[in-house]
């Protein structure tokens, strides 16, 4: 009877222990789930930053790529403007581009890659923050919905236009790199070749800024007030129908020829630069047509005044006229520039402006890029 009662209580005990244990593991399988799902949020967070680190990194190894290139077209473009270039003077400083252009084209898909292994990084951090959100909603006594978590969106902050620019102008200047042979009279062709290697400039500086490579404000404003003469130029010839190409404030061949042929018709000299007399043409030209064409007539002019203006070499009104002053002043930023002091808008005044520009920014040893391009620029 003892030994009956005993054991009976004896199971009774163990039966109360089981019955505590199978509870306490439910609270510790339920602590557990919360527990692991806070431990993927905090892996993923490191994931996020050491995404962001790569990125940041990437970024300015692009910038600096970048700049390299841009300093090697207009190290080319110098060759062109020497007063008796040679064939062979073009293809040695020709063959000189082709390194710092296959870094700068690596940079900017390294900088793609390391955009778009962020965006993973950030999603995989938005579904483990909703699972932990799931587990605790799970394991709380009155248990609530989740809200979903958004995914994070990728948000390109280098325009895809202005990708295509770069794409665009690299293939305009391999053809006319192609177009070189021992025969070619460069001092004819100066302006037209000229102008393919100065588009490329100024697409790859565009990049460079939407890049995020140029930070002070003053600086972007003067490359868009370059940007902003160019687009009015091509806009008052499109206008005039001398201009057929895209209006995107990048001048290459094709606006050089326009200018030209608008020179032709005026019998001014044909250079395919814009000085006074070719300006006061075109404005008499739009005027003549009326209307809308004769109020925007003087805006190439009017973005002359505010780039010499925002370079400090301009204090009179902009107002779109073009005066001996407004060709002085030209003169002046040109010598500044060291280019040959025409007082016209040429293909190598642009690009000195363009290179004094990207030189006011020193390289930052852990700058912190705000964007990088939407997609690596390649060969067409």
């Amino acid at each position: 009877m003892w030994n009956r009662t005993r054991t009976t209580g004896f199971l009774a005990t163990a039966v109360v222990s089981i019955v505590v244990v199978v509870g306490l593991s439910g609270c510790t399988e339920g602590a557990s789930s919360v527990d692991r799902a806070k431990a993927q949020v905090t892996a993923k967070e490191k994931a996020v930053a050491s995404a962001q680190a790569e990125l940041d990194a990437a970024s300015t190894e692009f910038c600096g790529a970048s700049r390299d290139y841009i300093d090697a077209l207009d190290r080319y473009g110098d060759v062109l403007n020497d007063t008796a270039p040679t064939v062979g003077d073009v293809r040695v400083a020709g063959k000189d581009l082709a390194d710092p252009r296959d870094d700068a084209f690596d940079g900017a898909e390294a900088a793609v890659d390391a955009q778009q292994a962020l965006v993973v990084a950030q999603q995989d951090l938005a579904e483990a923050q909703a699972a932990l959100a799931a587990a605790e909603a799970g394991a709380s006594s009155s248990p609530a919905v989740a809200e979903p978590t958004p995914p994070p969106t990728s948000t390109p902050l280098a325009p895809a236009a202005t990708v295509d620019r770069v794409k665009q102008a690299d293939a305009d200047f391999e053809a006319a790199q192609a177009s070189i042979t021992e025969q070619t009279p460069l001092a004819e062709a100066s302006e037209q070749f000229n102008s393919a290697v100065v588009a490329l400039e100024m697409a790859w500086l565009k990049l460079f800024a939407d890049a995020g490579c140029l930070t002070e404000e003053q600086q972007v404003q003067a490359a868009a007030a370059v940007s902003a003469y160019t687009f009015a130029l091509q806009q008052d010839l499109a206008t005039a129908g001398y201009y057929s190409g895209t209006v995107d404030g990048v001048s290459g061949p094709l606006t050089v020829q326009a200018v030209e042929d608008l020179q032709e018709a005026n019998g001014l000299p044909v250079t395919g630069t814009v000085d006074k007399a070719t300006a006061a043409a075109l404005q008499a030209e739009l005027v003549a047509l009326g209307g809308a064409a004769a109020q925007e007539s003087l805006a190439s002019t009017a973005a002359v005044q505010q780039t010499l203006k925002l370079a400090g070499f301009w204090d009179g009104a902009v107002d779109g006229v073009w005066t001996d002053d407004l060709t002085a002043a030209m003169q002046a930023f040109q010598t500044a520039l060291g280019v040959e002091p025409t007082g016209a808008v040429d293909a190598a005044t642009i690009a000195a402006f363009e290179r004094a520009i990207a030189e006011l920014t020193a390289p930052d040893p852990s700058p912190s890029p705000s964007a990088t391009p939407t997609d690596a620029p390649a060969s067409s």
